[in-house]
């Protein structure tokens, strides 16, 4: 399943909003690269880069919530946090599993609900408070 960037996810704070579109695009070509059966090291590649990203992502958004003192910063971090260790989960199953690309597409809903969920419910909370400042 394809993830799209809308606009309706956009957060209202621009390194975010764009730091979330890469997040996307990388997650599609991951799945696309399960879908049509990339090779195993390409798929490893790209969820060490998601890995990678994802928690450079996640340093870069609390260092602005700490900036602008938001008040639910413990319920992101605690979020963030999960969803990093839902991806090393990920990681250690792709690798275990000696690169069976299913694991990957199985993985798809997880991401998907991840990306699109946080965002809407959390991340765009970190935009309203940033307008009332």
């Amino acid at each position: 399943m394809a993830i799209e960037w809308t606009p309706a996810l956009s957060v209202g704070v621009e390194y975010i909003d764009n730091q979330h579109k890469e997040w996307f695009e990388k997650a599609n070509n991951l799945f696309e690269a399960g879908k049509t059966g990339k090779s195993k090291e390409y798929i490893g590649d790209m969820l060490k880069f998601l890995d990678e990203y994802t928690k450079k992502h996640f340093n870069d958004e609390e260092a602005y919530m700490e900036k602008i003192n938001y008040p639910e910063i413990e319920q992101q971090r605690i979020a963030h946090r999960n969803f990093v260790e839902k991806l090393a989960k990920l990681k250690q199953d792709f690798e275990e599993s000696g690169g069976n690309i299913a694991v990957i597409v199985n993985a798809n809903r997880m991401v998907v609900d991840w990306l699109t969920g946080h965002i809407s419910n959390m991340d765009k909370k970190i935009g309203i408070y940033t307008k009332s400042l």
